[in-house]
């Protein structure tokens, strides 16, 4: 299990002059909540958790899309790494992939929409580890968990890169999180508005600009 580093609702993040922002969006954006470097760093130690907790055991990963390919990408580089690295241990990955629909431009709706997991019922009494990118009301992942759980895996674990804090959110933890952050709408590193900040390597916070912008 990862304890997720808490970024207080003070933090005003970086300025925008510090990093390299893409042309496009520097005037959308309000700050640098979370560089890229740091983003892998705190990837790397999530790995290594994971590593250790499964063991030897196989692991199917199943990636969040869009949001999460990134850090699930990521993830799994970081995993197999450790996989090349670790002499006799290893952790054997397969991987799997599912897309739920619950954001119109920068709220959560009630309803949720699953697209995919058709064919998922390999993961019958198998380790599962979901990736997703963030965590908000956790809906949408009490959605998922209760669809898999249709499947009899023989545990299911969460990896989210950001668990949001906010009055609306169930309550639900992780069990390996990246970064605990403020109520503030967040884009980059694949998290998007609208299709839009997939293509931003930072964690950013989005300003009134670029809402009203790419808003549909």
């Amino acid at each position: 299990m990862t304890t997720s580093i808490r970024i207080e609702d003070s933090y005003q993040g970086y300025s925008l002059d510090s990093f390299c922002i893409p042309k496009h969006y520097e005037d959308d954006l309000e700050s640098v909540l979370i560089p890229y470097g740091v983003i892998h760093d705190r990837i790397e130690r999530i790995a290594k958790d994971i590593f250790t907790d499964f063991g030897k055991e196989p692991l199917v990963a199943i990636c969040v899309l869009k949001g999460g390919y990134k850090f699930y990408t990521d993830l799994i580089d970081k995993i197999n790494s450790l996989n090349r690295n670790q002499g006799e241990r290893s952790v054997p990955l397969s991987v799997d992939f599912i897309r739920l629909r619950s954001y119109q431009n920068d709220k959560s709706v009630g309803t949720i929409e699953v697209i995919g997991g058709d064919n998922m019922e390999s993961v019958k009494g198998k380790n599962v580890l979901v990736v997703e990118d963030i965590i908000d009301t956790g809906r949408t992942m009490q959605k998922l968990l209760g669809l898999l759980e249709e499947y009899q895996p023989k545990c299911v674990k969460v990896a989210s890169l950001l668990l949001k804090r906010q009055p609306a959110s169930n309550g639900y933890i992780p069990e390996y999180c990246g970064f605990e952050i403020p109520d503030k709408f967040v884009v980059g590193y694949a998290l998007d508005f609208n299709e839009r900040f997939r293509d931003l390597h930072h964690i950013c916070v989005v300003n009134d600009n670029g809402i009203n912008k790419y808003k549909v």
